[in-house]
């Protein structure tokens, strides 16, 4: 039976992670579930593995949690382990971007669906940017995105302040690769005055699992943090 790798993220406040990490241990490790799980007080970020009725099981405990009641996954199948072991951990942020003022759990800026994505780039005001760091982009992007060459994720902020004006970059669209990452982009750019922020929602997995191949704007491949390494047209997979 092929695996199911399920990828997801909520930003919700959690007011215990601990309790919450040390239940999802023990229901993981006993449903022989693999991949990682982050728990912060601002939510949840996993990408997870197993044989499908395991994973359908953990999820829908998850979702048994009003906090998780509406989670969404990205879901994709696998022909051998994308991971070795389980590990599930508590950590200031599920995303570390060290600027509080980006709170997704008060605003982000306006999702775009798949299907709407390629009218949305084509506006000639948009200026649309990739908020992946360098070695992804370098792998597959949209044509005609700003590659801001970051590092990590956390040079993100300084970029945007040596990089952009709300005065100027009035319109701006964001992509990553599986939605965490705009999340807290466009909460920042939100929180420091640019007027009009959008983002990709579901990233670029789901774009790619949507919008058929002869409609795509999308080259290359897409960067994934697990053994598959990318992933292409028809595939869905890490959410970050």
């Amino acid at each position: 039976m092929p695996l199911l790798v399920s990828a997801f993220y909520k930003f919700v406040a959690v007011a215990d992670p601990a309790a919450l990490c040390a239940e999802l241990q023990a229901r993981a490790s006993a449903l022989a579930i693999n991949g990682t799980i982050l728990v912060a007080r601002e939510g949840i970020n996993g990408t997870i593995a197993a044989e499908p009725p395991a994973v359908a099981e953990l999820l829908a405990w998850l979702r048994s949690d009003t906090r998780f009641a509406d989670l969404e996954t990205k879901d994709a199948a696998a022909d051998r382990p994308p991971f070795q072991r389980l590990k599930i951990k508590v950590k200031p942020e599920i995303l570390t971007f060290g600027r509080p003022e980006a709170d997704p759990t008060q605003r982000v800026g306006t999702y775009v669906a798949p299907v709407d994505w390629n009218t949305l780039i084509a506006d000639p005001e948009v200026l649309l940017i990739d908020t992946r760091n360098a070695f992804e982009v370098a792998a597959g992007t949209f044509p005609g995105a700003v590659d801001p060459g970051t590092r990590s994720f956390g040079d993100f902020p300084e970029w945007v302040e040596r990089s952009l004006d709300p005065a100027r970059d009035r319109k701006i669209a964001m992509f990553c690769t599986g939605g965490i990452r705009c999340e807290k982009a466009s909460a920042y750019l939100l929180a420091h005055g640019f007027p009009e922020v959008y983002h990709l929602e579901g990233g670029i997995l789901r774009y790619l699992a949507e919008v058929p191949a002869d409609s795509s704007r999308w080259q290359g491949e897409c960067f994934v943090f697990d053994e598959r390494v990318s992933v292409g047209h028809g595939k869905e997979g890490d959410p970050a």
